[in-house]
């Protein structure tokens, strides 16, 4: 089906053969052309599902690709503009901005009155619009003008506006898993015309290996790391350029965790941090630990957690714990990165190691609860100072009993307003 094609980037363009040859990054000549080139996402592009149908019948609705770098997002788009009937353009929210998109959207309504024909509008990066400029889309999608196709790294609940989610299938992309990483390995190995293959480069398992682990479910960096290799690595004297696993090492120097301190995996990462210490599991705890270490998380934060950790969860039931994480802290602050580590470690096994209570905690919440509940809830006369005659003369602090002179007034006192007598915040669990 022709198009305009001024209204495409050469990212959905046919490549000619003379960019595949060498022009092109490595993983823009591999992206598939087809879903059966297509590598991962089974779930949800695989045979008969409903997303791959309505792709494959041109019946497609309004989409949000949320899933981390290099899991195919931008693939999916190319794989869309290749089957349908409507005119596919593409617009980055990082490069363009509002005016540009007002002259595609005049565009798109110029076509459909003219010809009939809708527009898919696919915007990458589109959490990089802020939550006024996506109004922008709203009344286009809503009157069909366009068919939006979203790609964001970020959780769209957070960063895409409730009306566009609305008119919007959100569809959740996972990251390729090691079969698919090393299918799109191997086709990049032994494809002549847009692969690697008229190199004759070799890899040993264990060099497999180790670029698999570095790509981390991310296949735009698995090529761009295989093609810098390729880069580096001279042939022998039968003319097959072999990297063997120290090579590879060499090559890559050192892997980057995939991390946003500002974004979901931060949350996401210290969740799971505290949910093991929570449960006493100091195994896992230590792995979230050196994983949020690794990835260049500020220790002072994962301190700050550790002191609010033992008090929200320890409790009573070892406040010695309060001291070490508060300890730890300090150390923290004197000692700084890489020796802190060590006294983030100690502390997150203390605490993963002891008997927890959030009785206090609990009882707070129950209290808070209870303040906004009833109001100003006036404090009863006995235990009101009478700092005046007046206030004697009204009653303030008449029947009070001083508990180091009566040992029966700590339980017959009552220390709550009227409407909450009886209540129990405080319920310390028996261990």
């Amino acid at each position: 089906m022709p198009r305009d094609t001024h209204d495409r980037l050469d990212l959905f363009a046919e490549p000619s053969p003379e960019k595949s040859a060498g022009t092109s990054p490595l993983a823009e000549r591999l992206r598939p052309r087809s879903f059966e080139d297509l590598a991962g996402q089974e779930a949800v592009v695989g045979p008969d599902r409903p997303l791959r149908k309505a792709i494959e019948s041109d019946r497609l609705a309004s989409l949000i690709f949320w899933g981390p770098p290099g899991c195919g997002k931008t693939t999916l788009a190319s794989l869309i503009a290749r089957h349908t009937k409507a005119q596919f353009v593409s617009f980055s929210a990082v490069t363009g901005g509002i005016p540009e998109l007002r002259e595609i959207i005049k565009t798109a309504e110029h076509r459909l009155a003219t010809s009939g024909r809708r527009t898919v509008l696919f915007v990458d990066e589109i959490h990089r619009f802020n939550k006024a400029q996506q109004d922008a889309f709203l009344p286009h999608v809503e009157r069909g003008t366009i068919i939006l196709v979203g790609a964001t790294t970020e959780n769209p609940s957070f960063e895409v506006i409730a009306p566009l989610l609305s008119r919007s299938l959100v569809v959740t992309l996972q990251p390729l898993t090691e079969e698919a990483l090393e299918r799109i390995l191997n086709r990049a190995l032994h494809d002549v015309e847009a692969g690697l293959g008229a190199t004759r480069l070799e890899l040993t398992d264990e060099a497999k290996r180790r670029l698999l682990n570095y790509a981390n479910g991310d296949a735009r960096s698995l090529l761009t790391a295989l093609e810098f290799v390729a880069g580096q690595v001279s042939s022998n004297e039968t003319d097959v350029r072999r990297v063997d696993d120290p090579a590879m090492e060499a090559a890559l120097l050192t892997k980057t965790l995939r991390y946003d301190k500002a974004g979901e995996e931060h949350y996401n990462l210290i969740s799971a941090y505290i949910k093991s210490l929570r449960d006493s599991d100091p195994d896992g705890a230590l792995y979230w630990l050196a994983r949020m270490l690794e990835a260049g998380e500020d220790p002072k934060f994962i301190a700050r957690r550790l002191v609010i950790f033992a008090s929200e969860d320890v409790g009573n039931a070892d406040p010695t714990g309060l001291l070490v994480a508060t300890a730890v802290a300090q150390a923290v602050q004197f000692v700084g990165l890489p020796e802190a580590q060590i006294n983030l470690a100690q502390g997150t096994t203390y605490l993963a190691t002891r008997t927890k209570d959030n009785a206090s905690y609990v009882g707070l919440l129950e209290a808070m609860n209870d303040a906004k509940s009833f109001g100003n809830l006036g404090v009863p006369l006995h235990l009101r100072n009478a700092v005046t005659s007046l206030m004697r003369d009204q009653g303030y602090g008449k029947g009070y009993r001083y508990v180091h002179d009566d040992p029966k007034a700590a339980e017959s006192q009552t220390h709550l307003p009227e409407p909450l007598r009886g209540r129990r915040y405080f319920r310390p669990k028996d261990r």
